[in-house]
């Protein structure tokens, strides 16, 4: 009987390059677009790679990557954000929970969905789908991270300008959601599909023989 390690020479190679995409991504100006407040990453996008390729755990490792990122952009580290800098200065320790924690949560959630998916959908399919859902539980969690931890503050209640939660966060995230949705969507699967091509990534069935 073999044994499924998660630390393997494959999964530690994907990893390690998908970090390092997140990282160039983070230091640079190349995976981030600012549009007013927010900016569209494509950070995102290495996490639903590592979510296809190494699991769960894999998407959250790289997902925390991202999330320690994003807070050190919070004190200039990186390409600046005028809203982590704003936070951080309310309160650092929210300002680490509310960047970090969605972006762990989504790389973990990812993985799940690709689980689910690969042995019951085309490919191309399970891959977009989980390129999707990085994209759209990404921009849910750190909306909802930023108003539970954040609401009350003068800052939130400016930004909000006496709009209702629900309409706020659609109209704030607007089209910066949508351009990370399709993106990530489309490279997701169009990576995804050349990996299994590859034999990088096996189907579950045999992933379960194996272990």
């Amino acid at each position: 009987m073999k044994t499924n390690n998660f630390f393997n020479t494959k999964n530690l190679v994907i990893l390690g390059l998908m970090t390092a995409l997140v990282l160039i991504f983070s230091f640079t100006s190349i995976g981030t677009i600012p549009i007013g407040p927010l900016s569209i990453t494509l950070n995102i996008i290495p996490i639903a790679i590592a979510a296809v390729t190494c699991g769960p755990a894999g998407g959250a490792v790289v997902g925390g990557v991202f999330g320690l990122m994003s807070f050190l952009q919070c004190i200039g580290i990186g390409v600046p954000s005028g809203m982590g800098a704003a936070l951080f200065a309310i309160n650092p320790f929210l300002a680490f929970v509310q960047r970090f924690i969605p972006r762990l949560a989504d790389g973990l959630i990812a993985g799940f969905v690709f689980k689910a998916l690969r042995d019951k959908a085309a490919k191309p399919v399970a891959c977009g789908i989980t390129g999707f859902c990085s994209a759209f539980f990404n921009t849910l969690f750190f909306m909802s991270a930023l108003v539970l931890l954040f609401g009350n503050t003068q800052y939130m209640k400016d930004l909000m300008g006496g709009k209702n939660v629900l309409v706020f966060i659609v109209t704030f995230v607007g089209v910066n959601a949508l351009v990370e949705m399709i993106v990530s969507t489309v490279f997701t699967a169009a990576v995804g599909t050349a990996l299994f091509k590859a034999r990088l990534i096996p189907s579950q069935k045999k992933a379960q023989e194996a272990a």
